[in-house]
């Protein structure tokens, strides 16, 4: 019996040294901060459960900044910030006047900037799908108001390096959309 407890503990621990030679041998064509962005994803993803919240930037707004506040302010700042405003689903709305039922706020709103959208897509068409950059405004279940995009570094930093002018418009992107959010969440213009 202790040779076989023996010999399975060894079994396993090849298998382990095995897996970690692999993944390491697989990532190190990736960039470099790709371990951190998928470390972080899978530490959220055991601990939820939810691929959702692993894939996801959240921000909590302050109290007593109403949701027409922060619609006008991530729309000032997307101007500010060179992105359009090129969508606005009023959701939790729509679903009131199809179902006569009150329901938790939820509005989600899409900004673009075409040339860098151009460039992306015409880099990978694969990038279209994270077109046009979305931020939702939700209303948990205490009255709180939240707002949510994609995490973009999983854009940015998730694959093979980007070369240099992707990199920096993806950067760019991300400035923004995160400045949008953190502007809108305290109230600011």
């Amino acid at each position: 019996m202790k040779l076989l407890t023996k010999l399975l503990a060894l079994i396993g621990a090849i298998v382990i040294v095995g897996a970690v030679y692999f993944w390491f041998a697989g990532v190190k064509n990736l960039d470099p901060k790709a371990k951190d962005v998928y470390s972080h994803m899978m530490g959220t993803l055991i601990k939820t459960g939810d691929i959702a919240k692993a894939t996801v930037r959240k921000v909590k707004v302050k109290k007593g900044v109403t949701p027409e506040e922060i619609v006008d302010s991530l729309n000032s700042v997307a101007t500010d910030m060179g992105i359009k405003p090129v969508g606005d689903l009023p959701l939790s709305k729509e679903v009131e006047l199809r179902t006569g039922k009150k329901q938790p706020y939820v509005r989600v709103l899409s900004y673009c900037n075409p040339n860098i959208a151009i460039k992306m897509v015409k880099f990978s068409m694969a990038y279209g799908a994270y077109l046009p950059c979305r931020i939702v405004i939700m209303e948990d279940k205490n009255g709180d108001y939240w707002l949510y995009t994609l995490d973009l570094d999983m854009m940015i930093h998730g694959g093979a390096p980007l070369p240099p002018d992707m990199l920096k418009y993806g950067n760019q992107v991300k400035k923004t959309i995160y400045t949008m959010m953190d502007k809108a969440a305290s109230g600011d213009f």
